[in-house]
């Protein structure tokens, strides 16, 4: 019986994870030492730069992050001075404020405690659900980026067009979503996990391969 697309596609991604497994899980490890040792001000980084994706290229987001850090804008910089600094990164005036808010945010008695705030929350959903809720220009997709980039990551999806394309190309889902509401979301996560476990592939290590796929490298 002749192999459906869908097959053939599936046994070429694990050939490709085969290859490159191993850079995954270094990749995994670095960002649970992020989220087991760094402190208030790198994980404030891992939060910005999340912030700054959303139709951005990662690596200009995150040199965008380093600039800030380097001119001392990062944890208290106003809104223009930091969009102003923001060079590739799209909607750079929204994603600026966002930073500034949450500097306020996450800030109590002068001193930054994003790590005591994260720590209060509970488990990786409780927590997605109330960063959400309170960080300005911060949906389930970002969430969970900054999530899986602090080690908190492992059983949730970051759902951007990449994935979903690779989705429907693996037969996950039948089509593109038009419009992303937090049900639709949270329905789609579902079948990305139920994807993964069908490849038989973490889904930290799938999201990763699939970007992968897309970009060529491993990176954030």
């Amino acid at each position: 019986m002749p192999k459906t697309v869908e097959r053939v596609r599936e046994e070429a991604l694990k050939k490709i994870h085969a290859g490159v497994k191993n850079r995954i899980a270094k990749r995994l490890a670095e960002f649970s030492h992020i989220g087991n040792a760094a402190t208030d001000e790198q994980l404030f980084a891992e939060l910005a730069f999340c912030l700054f994706t959303p139709q951005s290229k990662a690596k200009s987001c995150w040199a965008a992050v380093c600039t800030l850090k380097d001119d001392d804008l990062l944890l208290c910089g106003k809104p223009k001075l930091i969009s102003a600094k923001m060079t590739g990164v799209r909607f750079h005036n929204n994603k600026g404020r966002y930073v500034a808010e949450a500097q306020i945010l996450f800030t109590k008695n002068g001193k930054l405690r994003l790590r005591e705030t994260l720590e209060s929350l509970g488990g990786a959903r409780e927590t997605r659900e109330w960063l959400v809720k309170n960080v300005k220009g911060m949906s389930y997709k970002e969430a969970s980026h900054f999530l899986r980039n602090i080690g908190m990551g492992a059983e949730l999806a970051i759902l951007d067009r990449h994935i979903l394309r690779n989705m429907v190309a693996l037969g996950a889902i039948e089509e593109m979503p038009k419009a992303i509401t937090p049900k639709i979301y949270l329905a789609l996560e579902n079948e990305f996990l139920a994807l993964a476990r069908r490849l038989r592939i973490p889904p930290d290590h799938l999201d990763m391969l699939l970007w992968y796929k897309e970009a060529g490298d491993v990176f954030k």
